[in-house]
């Protein structure tokens, strides 16, 4: 019979029991957790012994003592691991229907605001395309900010099915109003929906996720939210004859959300959220069906190991107060690299441009001289869609930071480009763009070819890993962390959303999409000095990769020191068998 460890595997483990930076202590930056937290969580009773005789129990105690400091739960190897379970690929996907809501609010409007004419009292002005599109986002920023800290208190779920209720009443809001006012209203609520679901669907997933696959499953939200574009494009253009389709645009809307409401009941709660509830029992049932191959005494190592992580952020949360918790976010430096690195990929996701393809390319594209924008718009979506399967390819075993450096100079060369060919398209109208002109189509294809190089650069690197970000704070500021990452996002969004097409006259096309170019070389900049690798660190893991800096050179010894002692550890299984 093989274990996860073995008496010959002590020394493999001694390098983070003798390591002073190795456990989740606080005592280098807050007093408020005492050495107690580090005490194991599993009485002798509580773990489901064998009968093996005296030489089986010391094997026990043996390995109790080697995993006493761990908190890495994915050192416990079993077998399959890296394999997702039906059980898993079920529970992502019905949580990622938030992630279709997100996608597909975020595209219909384009379409829309192409079709809506005066339907709402009059041709609509830039300044209230911008105000039905910005309001969404708004909402979003807001939605975001409370999703992650009510999360903390009422468990991931419950914010799951108030995020789907919420933009079920936000789109029929919308297919049913006569004026710009409720219309912008409508987009508001459902905004709050999108910021909620944005939030909290990553976390949730990252939670349940295996570390080995925990990149590639967050990614799948990614995925989703792109299948979501694609299909509100699709949608657009199969409606932009029809009398009044854009409320039937909106309004289907309405379709995921009810589809994801008579799915909850089929979803788990965390088991970290779980743990903290002291509800062990069934946090080992979660484990035990997303590690199936695994026997009973692993998963009890897996929970034993997690219990002493989430303990230390229960006495964490007891002793303090939510407002301290935020502070600490400013005052802990660990907490505090940890969130300039959320915020600053998430502004770096809306910085760079990439929405105002989302939101304005139907209308962008009807200017160039395309007859079916809106389908046209649907390439750009489907392009966003198929290389997010690529990063759902990638994003794990090549890294989040190698795949950030390697895709954001493909998007500054793209961009670059964008704004050379729209510079020669608009020399004949003074700098700017004019509808109803007769731009050459060779000119305006070279503008569309890249504009879809920069969106798959964008969709295998950017336009996914920010939402990675739960992975980086610790458990007991993971729901606050999240939220204001997100709220970050969100508050990007607003200035783009709100800003293009006033940016557009007053810095010229080519002006717009140069900067962001600028903005894109600046977030290449920042990930390689200040984005360490997290790919294959469990969730206890990464937070202390910023203990003493952003830990770029920490994580690449982690990881290298990981890979070695998996190798040792199969070799012993292999020895033992």
């Amino acid at each position: 019979m093989t274990h996860a460890t073995s008496p010959s595997s002590k020394s493999i483990s001694s390098w983070r029991t003798h390591s002073p930076k190795a456990s989740l202590d606080y005592s280098h930056t807050s007093p408020i957790v005492t050495s107690s937290s580090l005490q194991p969580l599993l009485q002798p009773d509580e773990v489901e012994l064998e009968d093996e005789g005296e030489s089986g129990f010391q094997a026990r105690r043996e390995e109790r003592e080697q995993i006493q400091n761990e908190v890495d739960e994915g050192m416990i190897v079993v077998k399959g691991e890296d394999q997702i379970t039906s059980f898993v690929w079920i529970l992502v996907f019905a949580a990622a229907i938030s992630g279709l809501l997100f996608g597909y609010d975020t595209a219909a409007i384009s379409g829309v605001l192409v079709i809506i004419k005066g339907d709402l009292g009059g041709s609509l002005t830039d300044w209230q395309k911008e105000a039905i599109t910005s309001s969404t986002t708004f909402g979003a920023l807001l939605g975001g900010l409370l999703s992650g800290a009510l999360s903390d208190y009422t468990g991931r779920k419950p914010v799951i099915l108030l995020a789907n209720i919420v933009f079920i009443l936000g789109s029929l809001l919308q297919a049913a109003c006569h004026s710009v006012d409720i219309m912008v209203t409508g987009r508001f609520v459902v905004g709050l929906g999108v910021g909620l679901a944005s939030c909290i669907v990553p976390l949730y997933i990252g939670e349940l996720a295996p570390t080995k696959t925990r990149g590639r499953l967050v990614t799948i939200n990614a995925v989703v939210v792109t299948l979501g574009q694609v299909i509100a494009y699709g949608i657009g253009a199969s409606f932009q004859n029809v009398s009044n389709g854009w409320r039937w645009i909106v309004g289907l809307g309405a379709l995921p959300a009810i589809i994801q409401l008579l799915s909850l009941g089929f979803l788990p709660e965390s088991p970290r959220i779980l743990l903290l509830r002291s509800n062990v029992h069934s946090a080992h049932q979660i484990l035990s069906k997303i590690y199936p191959l695994a026997t009973p005494h692993q998963i009890d190592q897996k929970v034993d190991i997690m219990r002493r992580a989430v303990k230390q952020s229960k006495e964490i949360n007891d002793r303090t107060t939510f407002g301290e918790r935020i502070r600490s976010l400013i005052l802990i430096g660990a907490n505090r690299r940890a969130l300039i690195i959320g915020c600053a990929l998430q502004i770096s996701q809306q910085f760079c441009g990439f929405n105002t393809l989302m939101y304005y390319s139907a209308t962008l594209f009807a200017i160039l001289g395309f007859k079916n924008a809106t389908a046209v718009g649907m390439i750009v979506a489907f392009v966003n869609f198929l290389f997010t399967l690529v990063a759902l390819k990638i994003v794990d075993p090549l890294g989040r930071r190698m795949t950030m450096l390697t895709t954001l100079p493909v998007m500054v060369v793209s961009l670059i480009l964008v704004a050379f060919f729209l510079h020669i398209l608009t020399s004949q109208t003074g700098g700017i763009l004019v509808e109803g002109s007769d731009y050459p189509i060779t000119t305006s294809l070279c503008v569309l070819l890249s504009m879809l190089v920069y969106v798959a650069s964008y969709a295998t690197g950017l336009g996914n890993i920010p939402w990675q970000q739960g992975e980086l704070f610790r458990l007991e500021v993971r729901g606050i962390g999240t939220s204001i990452s997100t709220a970050t996002c969100w508050t990007g969004n607003l200035i783009i959303a709100g800003t293009f097409l006033s940016l557009m006259n007053a810095i010229t096309p080519a002006g717009a999409f140069g900067l962001y170019a600028f903005f894109c070389m600046m977030s290449w900049i920042f990930c390689y000095f200040f984005y360490p690798e997290t790919s294959g660190l469990s969730l206890e893991e990464v937070s202390i990769v910023f203990e003493n800096d952003f830990g770029v050179l920490k994580s690449r010894q982690i990881r290298k020191d990981k890979l070695e002692k998996s190798k040792m550890l199969e070799v012993d299984r292999l020895i033992n068998e």
